[in-house]
């Protein structure tokens, strides 16, 4: 089993990919094999992509096992949990369009102690307004956050379900493959 080593070594050292719960989700990523894994890479980024907590890089541990080569295996992951993560994100996106017009939401929001939207709005309208989808893709691509504040946060401010969805796609896998070229060049030159 090839996986991403200084992947592993941030999950054994408790990295930052162990700051948010993963209610054992990553450890089911982690030990699932054959087309199984597929699966539960598939469910696994669909769930980060809006209701986990976590972070979508565990995914590059996913053994797999299906006679591919090393960079076989990764591509297929890196495909498999970016439609995974986009399909996510159409709920979290539907989810975002509906709480936007339920004024009873967006009021109990606005009364609480601290002011969530306001504070989301504030930071995200910046980046939405002068970026659109694509700093929603490079906010996905950025390893170690997790995905589900950047989805929600442009989800209440973008309109088109298909746009979203592919800048959730690339976001996902740019985001993959910063941990891949990071660690493959950090192995390189040591």
């Amino acid at each position: 089993m090839a996986t991403i080593p200084a992947l592993a070594t941030a999950v054994a050292l408790g990295g930052p990919l162990s700051l948010f719960p993963d209610f054992g989700f990553a450890e089911l990523v982690r030990s699932s094999s054959g087309p199984i894994a597929l699966a539960v890479v598939f469910a696994y980024s669909f769930l980060i992509a809006f209701a986990l907590p976590g972070v979508s890089e565990v995914v590059l541990l996913t053994p797999l096992d299906m006679g591919l080569s090393y960079w076989e295996r990764l591509a297929v992951i890196v495909f498999v949990s970016g439609v995974g993560k986009a399909a996510g994100s159409v709920l979290a996106f539907h989810i975002g369009q509906e709480a936007k017009e339920a004024g009873p939401v967006i009021r109990f929001l606005r009364r609480s102690r601290f002011d969530v939207v306001e504070w989301s709005e504030k930071r995200t309208v910046a980046v939405a307004r002068r970026w659109g989808y694509a700093g929603l893709a490079v906010a996905l691509s950025v390893p170690g956050f997790p995905d589900t504040i950047s989805i929600y946060a442009f989800s209440v401010l973008e309109r088109d379900y298909l746009k979203f969805s592919v800048a959730t796609f690339v976001g996902s896998v740019g985001r993959l493959l910063v941990w891949i070229v990071g660690a493959e060049t950090f192995f390189f030159f040591v």
